[in-house]
C-alpha cells in the first residue's frame, strides 16, 4: 500500500492503494487492467477523481485514464466533436465557445474528465450530457474489442446511465462523441440565468454566468477538498410533493415530464439549518449545503457519519431520503453509497 491516492481524488482523502497507473493511451489501460486481472486484484478506472470518497485503501490497482485529443467534424447543422476520454471537462467547454461552437456553456465548470460525464450524465442549470451527447466509445476490458454506444443505448437517466449497471466493470470509455447544433438554443431556466434575456443572449454571456453562479456557491476542490454535490436532488412522486408542499409552501420543486417531482437537496438540507455542521475534519459548506468539504485532515469515516447525520436530518424533518450522487469506493471497488450511510 506505498501508492497515496490524496492527489488523486478531489476530496483529499489520504488513502492509499497497492498500484497507480496513468495510462495515456488504449494499450496502456488495457494492459494494466489486464495485468491486474490476471492475478485477480481489483481494478478501479478513475478519471480525476472529482466523484469518488474512497472509503479504504484499495486493495489492487488504480488506472487514471489520461486519453487525451479533441477532434471536430463541422456539418451544414452541427459540429461533431470526437473527444478523448482524459480531457478535463471544463477545458473542452472552454476550447469550444473559443472556437465559436456553444451548446455546454451551461456544464461549465464541473469539475472532472469528458469519460466520466456519460456515467452520471452529468447535469447543471438544465442542461444535461444526454442533450449533447451522440455516443461513447468503449473498449472491453477483457477482449480489447471496441464498442460503440449510441446515446439511445446509454439509457441515460438522472445521474444514471449503463455505465453505472450492464456496463459498469466490463468496458472502459476512451471516448465522448458530442454533436452542438449550430442553431443555438439558450437554456435559461435556472438561478441566475432566468434574468438574462433569451433574446439577446450570447453563449459567452450564459457560460460567465454559470462561472459566476459556481465560483462564489462552491468551494474550489483545490482549496477546500470536496467531491462537488454530495446527494443528488430527490425525485418523488407527484402525491408525496404535494404532501410536502401542504406542508412547506416554498419548497422549490420541478416537475418531471414522466409525472413526478424533483427537489432540490440543498434547500432540504438548509432547512434542517445544517450549513456548517461538522463531523472530525469533515464539514457542511457554509454557501452551499449540498456540498460536504474536507475542512481540515477529515477521514473517510468523517465524511460518511456527516452523510449520514444529513440524511437522517432531512428524513426526519420532510420524509424525503438522500442519496449520495459521490461514488463510495472500499477495498475491492464501488460498494453501495446509500447501505453505508443509511
Amino acid at each position: 500500500m506505498n501508492h497515496s491516492l490524496k492527489a488523486w481524488n478531489t476530496f483529499g482523502i489520504d488513502q492509499y492503494a497497492n498500484e497507480l497507473v496513468c495510462a495515456e493511451n488504449e494499450q496502456q489501460l488495457l494492459n494494466a487492467w489486464q495485468s491486474a486481472n490476471a492475478v485477480h486484484h481489483p481494478v478501479l478506472i478513475l478519471g480525476e477523481g472529482s466523484n469518488v470518497l474512497f472509503l479504504d485503501a484499495f486493495h489492487g490497482t488504480v488506472i487514471a485514464n489520461r486519453i487525451k485529443g479533441i477532434q471536430v467534424t463541422e456539418r451544414p447543422d452541427a459540429w461533431h466533436l470526437h473527444v478523448g476520454a482524459g480531457e478535463n471537462w471544463h477545458h473542452l467547454v472552454q476550447h469550444t465557445l473559443q472556437l465559436g461552437m456553444p451548446g455546454l456553456e451551461n456544464l461549465a465548470l464541473i469539475p472532472g474528465c469528458v469519460g466520466s460525464s456519460p456515467i452520471q450524465n452529468i447535469g447543471a442549470y438544465g442542461v444535461e450530457l444526454q442533450r449533447v451527447c451522440e455516443y461513447v466509445d468503449c473498449i472491453e476490458l477483457i477482449t480489447g474489442k471496441h464498442l460503440r454506444v449510441t446515446a439511445a443505448e446509454c439509457r441515460f437517466g438522472y445521474r444514471d446511465s449503463i455505465f453505472k449497471h450492464e456496463y459498469q466493470d466490463r468496458f472502459a470509455i476512451v471516448a465522448v462523441g458530442l454533436r452542438l447544433p449550430k442553431q443555438w438554443q439558450p437554456v435559461l431556466t435556472y438561478g441566475d440565468l432566468t434574468r438574462l434575456d433569451p433574446s439577446t443572449v450570447t453563449p459567452q454571456q450564459v457560460f460567465d454566468a454559470v462561472c459566476h453562479m459556481r465560483t462564489t456557491k462552491l468551494p474550489d476542490p483545490k482549496v477546500q477538498g470536496n467531491a462537488g454535490s454530495f446527494f443528488k436532488n430527490p425525485v418523488v412522486s407527484a402525491d408525496v410533493a404535494q404532501v410536502l408542499l401542504s406542508q412547506f409552501p416554498t419548497v422549490p420543486h420541478y416537475p418531471q415530464k414522466d409525472g413526478s417531482v424533483k427537489l432540490a437537496a440543498g434547500w432540504l438540507i438548509d432547512q434542517c439549518q445544517l450549513k456548517g455542521a461538522s463531523i472530525g475534519g469533515a464539514a457542511v459548506h457554509q454557501q452551499q449545503a449540498l456540498v460536504l468539504i474536507n475542512a481540515g485532515n477529515a477521514a473517510s469515516h468523517d465524511v460518511v457519519q456527516l452523510a449520514h447525520h444529513v440524511r437522517q436530518k432531512v428524513g426526519e424533518k420532510f420524509n424525503v431520503w438522500l442519496e449520495p450522487e459521490v461514488r463510495f469506493i472500499g477495498p475491492q471497488g464501488e460498494v453501495n453509497a446509500v447501505e453505508i450511510i443509511a
